[in-house]
């Protein structure tokens, strides 16, 4: 599974196949920092994201993840 650093986030992001077909979903997981360095502290758990766009490879799910997530954090940024 692909892995990318957003800021302090970590971000796990993968292209699934969607069964019966030729397209691929979008998954993603964020983590924030923890204290303990043997536990991540999720806050998005591994879930499918961008269910409204059609994804015709994995690579393009991928992108599609990580897109998603960096909407995502943006979104929950306090404010400049």
């Amino acid at each position: 599974m692909p892995y990318a650093r957003i800021a302090e986030h970590e971000i796990e992001y993968e292209g699934i196949p969607v069964a019966g077909t030729q397209q691929w979903a979008a998954y993603l997981a964020i983590y924030a920092p923890s204290t303990n360095p043997m536990h991540r502290n999720s806050v998005f758990p591994r879930q499918h994201v961008a269910a409204e766009e059609v994804f015709l490879t994995k690579e393009a799910a991928e992108e599609g993840a990580l897109k998603a997530a960096k909407a995502l954090l943006e979104s929950k940024a306090p404010p400049a």
